[in-house]
């Protein structure tokens, strides 16, 4: 209930920034063409975003067959979590680092990158996806895809407006005729804005829950605070290969570490607790 209550806000609040943009940008008709096109996106975020976020990364479904140590750790421990048995994915990309998406248990995919399975040992693997599983369980996963799907949706109209608006505006122009300089700017700001509901949505405090719930799954909190510390790591010290798919400001929240670096303008917007407090809480147990 607590997650869905989440969920509610974080809806209400991007579709409120959406309408906003459609204000500044077309008037009163603008308005109402964002609102409808906000109820349609909040609809299909709902069914469809964590297909559109393991198609971003380029995810693809494997079997038993083809990942049979990865797809065994990922039924035992969702056997462990009482959880229906999630769909496996493989993320072609150099960087370590694990992703869940899903509107629930019953609709779930655990992603890992290619990174990753070089990486971490067998039980700091366990670790890591236990951590992941217990998004799952705890139903996060679906506050995340809604986040990464709808932050896309505005960002893609905050843009068009503002070529729009270089181009002669659309729409709602004033007697003043200075609609669309006061709408350049309220988009300008809307972007960051819509990141920073998002990122104070995807708490921090999920994350230290999730840490828990993962290592109870697991049995084995070290193991993901070994994991953790290598992976932290590795993002730090990350170089982009051939291949690579770049990771999305939008989508940063949804991985166990962030895939992104950032300074000190960017520390102040964390999408994950300080790495060592994860590890320190972990090695405590």
């Amino acid at each position: 209930m607590n997650n869905m209550f989440k969920t509610t806000i974080l809806l209400a609040s991007l579709t409120g920034l959406l309408v906003m943009v459609g204000r500044a940008v077309g008037g009163p008709s603008g308005m109402i063409i964002a609102f409808v096109f906000a109820v349609v996106m909040n609809f299909g975020s709902y069914w469809y975003s964590d297909k559109i976020v393991l198609k971003m990364y380029k995810a693809k479904e494997v079997t038993e067959s083809e990942q049979p140590n990865l797809y065994r750790v990922v039924y035992n421990l969702a056997a462990r979590a009482n959880i229906p048995m999630p769909k496996v994915y493989i993320v072609e990309n150099s960087m370590a680092n694990a992703f869940a998406t899903g509107r629930d248990p019953k609709h779930a995919a655990v992603a890992a990158t290619t990174g990753i399975l070089d990486l971490l040992t067998n039980e700091e693997l366990e670790g890591v996806l236990a951590h992941e599983l217990a998004h799952v369980k705890n139903r996060d996963t679906l506050i995340s895809a809604v986040a990464a799907t709808i932050a896309g949706v505005i960002t893609m109209v905050a843009m068009m407006a503002r070529w729009a608006a270089i181009f002669g505006g659309i729409g709602g122009r004033d007697n003043n005729g200075s609609s669309n300089i006061v709408g350049f700017i309220l988009l300008a700001v809307l972007a960051p804005i819509a990141a920073t509901i998002i990122q104070l949505a995807i708490s921090r405090s999920r994350e230290f829950a999730a840490d828990a719930e993962g290592a109870r799954i697991s049995q084995k909190p070290w193991a993901l605070a070994n994991a953790l510390g290598k992976l932290e790591n590795g993002a730090s010290n990350y170089r982009p290969r051939k291949g690579d798919v770049e990771a999305s400001q939008n989508t940063a929240h949804m991985f166990i570490v962030n895939p992104l670096k950032s300074g000190v303008i960017g520390s102040l917007f964390r999408t994950h607790p300080p790495t060592e407090e994860r590890m320190r809480r972990l090695n405590a147990m």
